[in-house]
């Protein structure tokens, strides 16, 4: 069961207002968790209502937050003004739903894509404590061409507040045609970069990788076998390095990079199902 999402705001180290969005659970449902969602590149909070819905059907409260310079939340689009502003970002929201909750009630993150590599990267630097990871298609091998490569090594130097087109093809999140279709409808979608933004995720996915023989929080890897946004192959080696007692990784094979959003995600649900009952 649950209740009618509500909207609230925070103000950010620098003055930025954060806009969080809330999905708890009726009056009298017995919470088994509490899920941090953070989402991905180019988008907004607000496109996981329906599988914030679903988790709170199976007893868990959700947490979104729109990240510096998506959605509602304060910056130009695309920016990134410290290195560490979205780890910094997530910190907080970790530290504000913790005085709202029980010592004893799991805290989960769960991040897609850009958003799935900002929550591996900050259970790699063991941030703040968390009970349980989920990953979904996360960025950890953007893909990136050799003169990708050099741009992001040079840029950030000279230009770090340059944003430029991002480079997502909306044609390639989903094979759902409706989905496809909201999404270049969505006011709140943009396709900005910066420079600042884009060494943060070309560094930072590298970094995830390499701490991966040393994972021990409880992790559920979920990705897409035929993504076009991002390379899997990033997810596959994450999975290869990882104690298999720790990190589950679930490939989807033929889906696009939205597992969540495409045309039949019964079986990504249903893996995160059993995942969670597994657990809490």
């Amino acid at each position: 069961m649950t209740a009618e999402s509500t909207l609230s705001t925070f103000v950010a180290s620098d003055g930025d207002n954060v806009m969080i969005q809330d999905w708890p659970l009726e009056p009298g449902v017995a919470l088994r968790g509490v899920v941090i969602v953070v989402h991905g590149l180019g988008e907004h909070a607000g496109r996981y209502d329906h599988v914030a819905r679903q988790l709170n059907a199976w007893g868990f409260a959700v947490r979104g937050y729109d990240q510096c310079g998506h959605g509602e939340s304060g910056g130009p689009r695309g920016s990134l003004p410290t290195d560490s502003r979205l780890l910094d970002d997530l910190a907080d929201i970790v530290d504000s739903t913790r005085l709202r909750m029980s010592k004893k009630t799991p805290l989960i993150l769960l991040g897609h894509s850009m958003g799935g590599l900002v929550v591996g990267r900050f259970v790699s630097l063991a941030i703040r404590p968390v009970d349980a990871l989920i990953m979904s298609s996360p960025a950890l091998d953007p893909g990136l061409s050799s003169f990708q490569k050099f741009l992001v090594s040079v840029l950030p130097k000279i230009a770090p507040n340059l944003r430029v087109g991002n480079g997502v093809k909306p044609q390639f999140i989903s094979h759902d045609p409706a989905v496809v279709a909201a999404y270049r409808a969505d006011p709140l979608v943009h396709d900005r970069i910066s420079a600042r933004l884009a060494r943060f995720i070309a560094e930072a996915s590298a970094q995830t990788v390499a701490m991966a023989s040393q994972w021990t929080v409880p992790t559920l890897l979920m990705y897409a076998g035929a993504d076009h946004l991002l390379n899997p192959q990033g997810s596959r080696t994450f999975a290869a390095h990882a104690p298999k007692n720790v990190v589950t990784a679930v490939c989807f094979e033929d889906m696009y990079h939205e597992i969540f959003n495409e045309l039949d995600p019964t079986p990504v649900f249903g893996a995160l199902k059993q995942w969670l009952d597994e657990r809490f």
